[in-house]
């Protein structure tokens, strides 16, 4: 039986829509202890606790519905993408618990041996270990990880340092979103699904250090809430607005076929695209492929790093834009280079 199948979206295309959670997560009352150095107030990737002058514990969870058929896959890209988070606030994954809702009786126990043998060897190659998890019973599978890394406190990463005039460089092309959703919809070719799950399954280990050793002000990783969503929330915490380039947008080999049409548009992109009609503007003559393609619902993206233009070609990846002031939050995609 095909995994993806069996899931109502795809990897994580399958979050809630971004405008529905913000407002809830908002109205939780925030912790007061003053050693709980990055919380949910700015939308980071994960969460900083202070416990002494020299050690923080950097903590994430996440956790998705199949993106692809091959069980070993599907467990090593949901552990690669719950392990950005922890890459994209400047910490060292160390250990990791799996998360699981699998159907037994329908599946069996060799696809779940698959899956977690799949995130196993990424958190193996990214030095963290696998210390445990929990497991549900569910007729939707659902697997990923809560990892739980370290950083030095005065050394973090956040979403909320970016400055004006820094470039913005994407360390991965965008396009999973489509992909995934071409496959469930029997038209994804074998090598489009190829270029994207070598995407999906590369560790953003190295693009944080880069990111590190070129001092950059903020970070986030790119995943379900799409290119716009996640550089809304960047310039927002950073009080901040942005500009993107559209040609300058990278795209996963085979990506801007699937989108020339909404063959492999997913639900999660089509959310993303609405709630940020409220944050981002295009230029006229920005072509619809690349408006799709700044929205996709990506799956264990990479890093967007601001950091000086004079360092930027310290980063891996692609420069795409700058930070800019303006309203917070708001982003506007040009139809040339700035």
């Amino acid at each position: 039986m095909a995994l993806t199948s069996l899931s109502h979206g795809a990897g994580c295309g399958c979050k809630i829509p971004a405008a529905a959670l913000e407002p809830i997560v908002r109205a939780l009352r925030p912790s007061t202890d003053p050693n709980v150095l990055v919380g949910p107030a700015t939308a980071d990737d994960a969460g900083v606790y202070r416990l002494s002058r020299e050690l923080a514990l950097v903590q994430t969870v996440d956790f998705f519905t199949p993106i692809v058929d091959d069980p070993y896959l599907f467990g090593r890209i949901a552990a690669t993408n719950a392990l950005s988070d922890i890459y994209a606030m400047g910490a060292n994954p160390v250990t990791a618990l799996n998360l699981v809702a699998y159907p037994l009786e329908t599946l069996g126990p060799d696809v779940l041996g698959e899956i977690l043998r799949g995130g196993l060897e990424a958190t193996e190659a990214a030095g963290a270990a696998v210390i445990g998890g929990h497991s549900i019973d569910d007729p939707e599978p659902k697997y990923g990880l809560a990892v739980t890394g370290t950083v030095h406190p005065d050394h973090i990463l956040s979403n909320a340092g970016g400055k004006s005039g820094d470039v913005l460089v994407l360390s991965k092309p965008l396009g999973a979103g489509a992909v995934a959703t071409a496959l469930k919809r029997g038209f994804a070719s074998d090598d489009v699904l190829a270029a994207a799950v070598a995407v999906m399954t590369t560790l953003n280990d190295e693009a944080s250090a880069a990111a590190i050793s070129a001092d950059a002000s903020a970070v986030t990783d790119v995943t379900g809430f799409g290119l716009l969503g996640h550089l809304h929330e960047l310039s927002l915490a950073s009080n901040l607005a942005a500009t993107i380039d559209a040609k300058a947008i990278p795209a996963i080999d085979g990506v801007e076929e699937l989108l020339a049409d909404d063959a492999a548009l997913a639900g999660g992109s089509q959310r993303n695209r609405e709630w940020a009609e409220g944050f981002a503007s295009f230029d006229p003559g920005v072509d619809e492929i690349t408006r799709r393609l700044a929205c996709d619902a990506m799956t264990s993206g990479g890093l967007l790093v601001a950091v000086s233009p004079d360092r930027a070609h310290q980063l891996l990846g692609t420069p795409i834009g700058r930070l800019t002031s303006g309203q917070p939050g708001t982003i506007r995609v040009s139809r040339g280079s700035n």
